[in-house]
């Protein structure tokens, strides 16, 4: 119990310190990323002045736990369906981006002469934007609805990937694994651990939580999801991996869930603790002696990431097919650095890899260019039109027209392109599964059933149960796609394609006849013939089996209605935008959303009367009210507070529409104390101006804005007044209203 007092008392230290200096950045408009930092510099040990924590061990432990959340958080806002449908443009630009300022990185800290360690982590963390401060800038400058913003973000979701794989790949380089088969080997076990924990999540988990809707409150959810963040936690640890990088995977899982939006709302405060005390104790690190020494460097490699991000994020986006003004507008809006950056520190810390002046470094970097990052998004127009002025006109036309010129699959290359991807996925995630469960069932089954059994009989258990439990992975591997649409139109249209056609399908039997060899010569020692054609004919009973079929189809049926569970919940409650957004046939014109302040002006109002296509050019297409969404309003539609409009314009047109949501409000009460209401007592003497008039002619409500809730005539309860009463002298009637409204009423009543 000794140690709970220091760690209660640190903890009120850092909290109460980084909320003071939270608020102030908040006045003064900068992200609370950089407050926590400042925090935690004047919390820490090389700042004399103030007071300093304590026990730093235990903020560490704490700090390690909101990398965890925080990634877990991150992980909740990922899907796996939104990267496959972004298509080839954000990973083209993702790529370009991230190799190119991680060999800029490295080669600035060889410049430098810092060690190879320092010079590898240092690429990793400058590759790296900050989501949060991107979108920080984009809501403060207005930006957020504009058509580029939503290419930037794409890519910074793909980086946040590639950070995940990169903390992996940096771990193993750190660990002696440097050489070309380690790292192709740790690639593939990310592969194969990403592909088996999302398959079997997305089968357990939502059955899970299904099962178990009708009695899980928000207390129970939030305290379910924790506990699932922390058990893949757990698995990752014990299987080679980070805490971390469990986290992201099960925060990805429930993504695809039905409970996915409310898991969000419950976990973002305990993130945000946690998530402080980590920039906290980041901060806590900043030494100025390291920064004064090592002032030439910062100022180098904020120099290195302005102009690389400029020159290599523009180059990124041209290549992926943007025009050269959206490229370069999306370019310079990643010219910073931040919280992966920390945490890809924070690893190279925890293994004792990279040096203790790194830390101070990139925190004073991210800290400078988080400064500048608006007056990038700035620049980026002016030094557009300072290009196209200098540039040769046909060097921009030719820019502007920089796409990857993609052709069209049609015919046989479209039939083959489609058939060979669907089958290499099916036969890759169907291995997969079988190898696990081959995996699971030696290393835990096998010695169970070795001490029950004779030896013979326990191994041949074990290979029966196993081949049955895998058996509807190994025909889904053999016949997937053997009548389907591509298959059938290759097989017609070509005599020449029966015998590839073929070929795939002897290859996927020979894959499943070699799982199943590879069990029963595991378990048993018979000829080498006898095993092979036993083997092939468990294949051919596979294939033939009709029960096998439907458990297979089955399987397949649950696995995609639970990965579209979400999806089909957007559907219903029309949070899922329209299909024809894509086909606009002017590229500038989009679909933006926009919630209507609690304080609008505009709440109460129509369409009709709010005018907004004739004053901003603009269309709504749909409102979304809770949970019903009206599409193609009229102008007799009335607008309410709270509402969901999505909006047809164009960039300028939305942030024009945009600029004038957020103004047109209420102004705040600042003398909120004056409107306390109170309840007072009033007689109505002969003097009174109110004697012989109806309630309604009276002007209690309308004039001085005061209510009368009742007549006393010495009964237990007040009597209802009519608006048709007339007040006679004596009368008792009670009035509610504001303070000076009824000091009013007194005085001239």
């Amino acid at each position: 119990m000794s140690e709970l007092p220091e760690l209660v008392k640190d903890l009120a230290l850092i909290l109460i310190v980084a909320g003071v200096v939270s608020i102030l950045f908040k006045r003064l408009r900068q992200p609370l990323v950089l407050g926590y930092l400042v925090a935690g510099f004047l919390v820490g040990p090389h700042m004399p002045y103030t007071m300093t924590v304590g026990d730093q061990e235990n903020i560490e432990t704490w700090a390690n736990i909101g990398v965890m959340f925080t990634l877990f958080s991150l992980g909740l806002d990922f899907s796996f369906k939104k990267i496959l449908k972004m298509g080839a443009a954000p990973i083209i630009a993702t790529t370009t981006i991230v190799f190119c300022m991680m060999t800029l990185g490295i080669l600035v800290g060889h410049v430098f002469q810092w060690s190879d360690m320092n010079c590898i982590f240092l690429g990793g963390m400058l590759a790296m934007s900050s989501t949060t401060i991107i979108y920080k800038a984009f809501d403060d400058l207005g930006l957020r609805q504009q058509n580029f913003s939503g290419l930037v973000m794409s890519v910074l979701i793909l980086e946040d990937i590639l950070a995940i794989v990169m903390m992996v790949m940096l771990a193993a380089i750190a660990g002696g694994s440097a050489g070309g088969g380690e790292m192709l080997n740790s690639i593939l076990r990310i592969g194969f651990f990403l592909v088996l924990w999302f398959v079997v999540g997305i089968f357990i988990i939502p059955l899970f939580l299904r099962s178990v809707r009708k009695f899980v409150n928000a207390e129970m959810l939030l305290i379910v999801s924790l506990g699932l963040c922390c058990l893949m936690a757990v698995i990752s640890t014990t299987v080679g991996f980070s805490s971390a990088f469990g986290a992201f995977v099960m925060g990805s899982i429930l993504a695809e869930t039905i409970e996915a939006d409310k898991i969000i709302k419950l976990v973002e405060p305990v993130k945000n603790l946690f998530g402080a005390i980590f920039f906290v104790s980041v901060g806590m690190l900043v030494d100025p002696d390291i920064i004064v020494e090592y002032a030439v460097p910062i100022v180098t490699l904020v120099l290195v990431i302005l102009i690389g991000q400029a020159l290599f994020g523009s180059m990124g986006f041209l290549f992926s097919g943007q025009s050269l003004k959206s490229a370069m507008r999306c370019g310079f809006s990643m010219a910073q650095i931040g919280e992966f950056s920390f945490i890809i520190a924070t690893l190279g810390r925890s293994l004792n890899v990279v040096s203790d002046f790194l830390y101070p470094v990139v925190v004073a970097v991210s800290v400078i260019t988080t400064f500048l990052t608006p007056y990038m998004m700035k620049a980026a127009i002016p030094s557009y039109n300072y290009l196209e002025k200098r540039l040769p006109k046909s060097w921009i036309r030719r820019l502007n027209h920089l796409t990857m010129s993609q052709p069209s699959a049609h015919g046989e290359r479209g039939h083959w392109r489609n058939l060979l991807v669907s089958l290499t996925v099916i036969t890759v995630i169907y291995s997969i599964l079988s190898a696990a469960s081959i995996t699971l069932m030696f290393t835990f089954f096998l010695p169970f059933v070795q001490h029950i059994l004779s030896f013979w009989w326990a191994n041949a258990v074990c290979g029966v149960l196993t081949i049955l439990l895998i058996s509807p992975f190994l025909r889904a591997i053999m016949m997937k796609k053997n009548h389907s649409e591509d298959f059938k139109a290759l097989w017609t249209s070509n005599r020449i394609n029966r015998f590839p056609l073929v070929f795939t399908i002897i290859v996927r039997v020979f894959i499943a006849v070699a799982f199943v060899f590879y069990i029963c010569n595991e378990l048993s020692h018979f000829s080498m013939a006898f095993l092979i054609s036993f083997c092939v004919a468990v294949a051919m009973l596979m294939i033939m089996s009709r029960s096998l079929k439907s458990r297979s189809i089955r399987m397949e049926r649950l696995f995609i209605q639970n990965l579209r569970s979400r999806d089909i919940k957007a559907e219903v409650t029309g949070r899922i935008r329209p299909l024809f957004e894509g086909r606009l046939l002017d590229r500038d014109i989009h679909i933006a959303d926009f919630d209507v302040p609690a304080d609008s002006k505009w709440s109460g109002k129509t369409l009709a009367q709010l005018a907004l296509g004739h004053k901003y050019g603009v269309h709504v297409s749909s409102i979304l009210r809770a949970t019903h969404r009206l599409n193609i309003p009229e102008g007799s539609s009335v607008i309410y507070p709270g509402d969901k409009l999505q909006v047809i314009g164009s960039d300028e047109q939305l942030a024009a529409f945009g600029q004038a949501l957020a103004k047109e409000i209420f102004d705040e009460d600042y003398e909120l104390e004056k409107r306390e209401m109170k309840l007072r007592r009033m007689v109505i003497d002969g003097n009174s101006q109110f004697v012989g008039k109806t309630l309604e002619e009276s002007g209690i409500r309308h004039v001085f804005n005061c209510m009368v809730v009742g007549l006393e005539e010495g009964k237990e309860n007040l009597s209802q007044v009519s608006p048709s009463y007339r007040f006679a002298k004596g009368d008792i009637i009670w009035i509610v209203g504001e303070v000076e409204d009824l000091d009013r009423l007194t005085i001239n009543g």
